[in-house]
C-alpha cells in the first residue's frame, strides 16, 4: 500500500497550525474559561461510557477546527477504512493489522486474503473458555493429582506487558483462591522470586511466544521446566504444568507441551496489541471467560465509534489530535497518564510499549526521513501517589507536559471517604493545573513578598479529564481501545507505521553475538568498539 498524499508539514492544515500556534501561544486558560462560560460543557465527549473533558487545553474552537483539518487531509478515515478492511498497512512486514478482529463479534465479517478470520478468532477464543473453566474449577489436575493453585505467564513485551496490565487492573473480579504471577526479565531475579514460595505440584506455566524462539522467553521456559522436573521428577509431567500460546508448533513439541494445549494467534495481531488475544490466556484463567468476553465487547465498542463517529466527537481522533497540537506545536517532549485508581497501576507502563513502540519512528511509510517530531514520551503513575513525587514538576517546572486524568465515579473498594477524597483530587489537580495562582492571589493571603514567588503557579498547563462509572472489564477495554485508536490517528497523520518495531532488533542481535564471548565460546577475537570490548573483557575477567 502506498501512498500519494502531500507531505505532511506542506498541506495546507499543517501551515496554518503554525501560524495559527504563534496566537495559541499566548492564550491564558483562565481567560478562555472567563470569556465562555459554556467552555466547561461544551468541549467535553462523551460516548460509550468515557466522559472526556478536554475544555482545559490550551486550544480555541480554531484550533480544533484546524487539527480537524489537518486529520482530513492526512486521508486519516482512508487508513481507519484500510485497516478495518483487512488491508496490508503494516508495509514494512507485509501484514494487515488486524486487532479489532481479536474482539468482533460471531457474525461480523473481517476478510484477510480474501478469508473471513472472525470464525478462527471465536474458535480460539471458545477454546481458551474451555480450557479456562478446567482449570479454574479443577478439573485440571497436575502430574500428582492437586489441582492447579498458581499460574505463571512468562512472556516479554507486548506478552507480558498486556497479560500483567489486566490482571492488576481486573484482580477485584479474579479467583482469588489462586495466584497469578508474570515473568519476563531474563534477569534470573524475577523468575526466582515468582517461585519462591511455590510448588510445582501446583503450578501452570503458560508459555507466550509467537515464535517460541524469543531469547528472554525461552531462556525463562527452560528454567521454568527444569525447576518444575526438579519436583515432579518425570518428563511427562511437562504436559500438565505447562501450555503455550505460540504458531510453532513444532518447538511446542518438542519443549513437551502437548500441542493440543497450544493456543495460536495470527502474523497481523502485534504484540503488543495482543492481550485480548490468546497472549490473554492468563487473564482470562484470573477472571473467567464470561468477564474476560465483557472486556472484548468493550474493545469492539470503542472500536466501532472510531470507525463510524464524526472526527469533531470522535474520542481517539480528538484524543491523538490533542497529542499532536503539544508534540509538533509547542515542543512537548512527554505526556503523563496519571489514573486515579490503584487497580491501574501497570496502565502507564502497557502504555508506554503501545505508544513508543508503535510511533517512535523516525521515517514515513515510504521511507523517507521525517522532518518533525513523532511520538512523545508517556509515563505516569497512580495518584494520588504521584502527587507527592513529581507533579511540582508539571506544576512550576520548565516543561510542558500535558496529563491525561483518569478517573472513576464509583469504587470497587467502598472505604468510607476514601473515594471521595481521591475524585477531590483528581478535579483540584486538572484545576491547580489550568489556572494556577497569580501573585495577586498568593499576596491576598498574607505572603511576605520575599515568598511570593516561590507561591506562584503559573497555571496554564494543559490535561484531559477522563471519567468512567465504574472499573469493569468493559470498561477496562474500552480505555484500551481509546489508547490504541489514539495512538493510530497520530502515526496516520504522522504518515509513519505504527506496527513495525525493528527498532528492537539491533540490540538483540548483537546481544546474541555477544553471548558467546561472555561464555569464552567465540572464535576468534573480539570486534565491537574499544568501549565494548573493555566492559566484555571486564566482566569475563569478573567471573574468573
Amino acid at each position: 500500500m502506498t501512498t500519494d498524499r502531500a507531505e505532511l508539514t506542506k498541506t495546507h492544515a499543517w501551515k496554518n497550525l503554525e501560524s495559527h500556534a504563534q496566537k495559541a501561544r499566548g492564550l491564558s486558560i483562565r481567560k478562555l474559561f472567563s470569556d465562555d462560560s459554556s467552555r466547561g460543557a461544551r468541549m467535553a465527549i462523551e460516548a460509550d461510557g468515557i466522559y472526556f473533558d478536554y475544555s482545559k487545553h490550551l486550544v480555541t474552537d480554531e484550533t480544533v477546527r484546524l487539527l480537524l483539518q489537518l486529520a482530513e487531509e492526512s486521508a486519516l478515515r482512508d487508513r481507519i477504512e484500510a485497516m478495518f478492511r483487512g488491508d496490508k498497512i503494516n508495509l514494512t512486514e507485509k501484514r494487515a493489522v488486524l486487532h479489532v478482529a481479536l474482539r468482533a463479534p460471531k457474525g461480523q465479517s473481517i476478510l484477510v486474503d480474501g478469508k473471513d478470520v472472525v470464525p478462527e478468532v471465536h474458535a480460539v477464543l471458545d477454546k481458551m473458555a474451555g480450557f479456562a473453566e478446567r482449570v479454574r474449577s479443577g478439573a485440571w489436575k497436575g502430574h500428582t493429582g492437586k489441582r492447579i493453585r498458581s499460574v505463571i505467564n512468562i512472556g516479554i513485551g507486548g506478552s507480558d506487558l498486556g497479560p500483567v496490565m489486566a490482571y492488576e487492573a481486573l484482580r477485584h473480579y479474579s479467583a482469588r483462591d489462586m495466584n497469578f504471577r508474570f515473568v519476563s526479565n531474563v534477569d534470573g531475579t524475577d523468575f526466582a522470586e515468582a517461585t519462591h514460595d511455590l510448588s510445582p505440584e501446583e503450578t501452570l506455566f503458560i508459555i507466550s511466544s509467537k515464535t517460541f524462539t524469543t531469547l528472554e522467553t525461552m531462556t525463562n521456559a527452560h528454567t521454568a521446566r527444569e525447576w518444575a522436573l526438579k519436583g515432579l521428577k518425570d518428563e511427562s509431567a511437562v504436559a500438565k504444568h505447562f501450555v503455550a500460546v505460540s504458531t510453532n508448533e513444532t518447538e511446542v513439541g518438542k519443549f513437551g507441551i502437548d500441542t493440543a494445549n497450544m493456543f495460536g494467534f495470527w502474523d497481523w495481531v502485534g504484540g503488543r496489541y495482543s492481550m485480548d488475544s490468546a497472549i490473554g490466556l492468563s487473564t482470562m484463567i484470573a477472571i473467567g471467560p464470561d468477564n474476560f468476553r465483557s472486556m472484548l465487547n468493550g474493545f469492539h465498542r470503542m472500536d466501532e465509534h472510531f470507525r463510524r463517529a464524526p472526527f469533531d466527537r470522535n474520542l481517539p481522533v480528538i484524543m491523538g489530535l490533542l497529542g499532536i497540537w503539544y508534540n509538533n506545536f509547542f515542543g512537548a517532549q512527554t505526556a503523563a497518564v496519571l489514573p486515579y485508581e490503584q487497580y491501574l497501576k501497570r496502565f502507564p507502563a502497557y502504555l508506554q510499549q503501545l505508544t513508543m513502540e508503535s510511533n517512535g519512528k523516525h521515517v514515513t511509510r515510504e521511507g523517507q526521513a521525517v522532518n518533525y517530531q513523532t511520538g512523545p514520551i508517556y509515563w505516569g503513575e497512580p495518584g494520588t501517589n504521584g502527587q507527592h513525587s513529581f507533579y511540582q514538576l508539571i506544576h512550576q517546572g520548565t516543561k510542558l507536559i500535558p496529563c491525561d486524568f483518569i478517573g472513576f465515579m464509583e469504587p470497587l473498594n467502598p472505604l468510607g471517604r476514601h473515594h471521595d477524597l481521591l475524585i477531590a483530587n483528581v478535579f483540584a489537580q486538572s484545576e491547580a493545573l489550568a489556572f494556577g495562582k497569580t501573585v495577586e492571589e498568593v499576596k491576598a493571603e498574607g505572603t511576605p513578598d520575599w515568598l511570593v514567588p516561590h507561591r506562584t503557579f503559573e497555571g496554564n498547563r494543559p490535561s484531559t479529564t477522563i471519567l468512567m462509572e465504574k472499573l469493569t472489564p468493559e470498561t477496562l477495554g474500552t480505555l484500551v481501545a481509546l489508547y490504541e485508536h489514539s495512538v493510530f490517528t497520530q502515526g496516520a497523520i504522522w504518515d509513519i507505521d505504527s506496527f513495525d518495531q525493528w527498532g528492537v532488533e539491533l540490540g538483540k542481535a548483537l546481544a546474541v553475538r555477544i553471548i558467546p564471548e561472555l561464555e569464552n565460546k567465540a572464535a576468534g577475537p573480539m570486534k565491537h568498539d574499544s568501549s565494548t570490548n573493555t566492559l566484555i573483557a571486564r566482566y569475563v575477567n569478573s567471573k574468573k
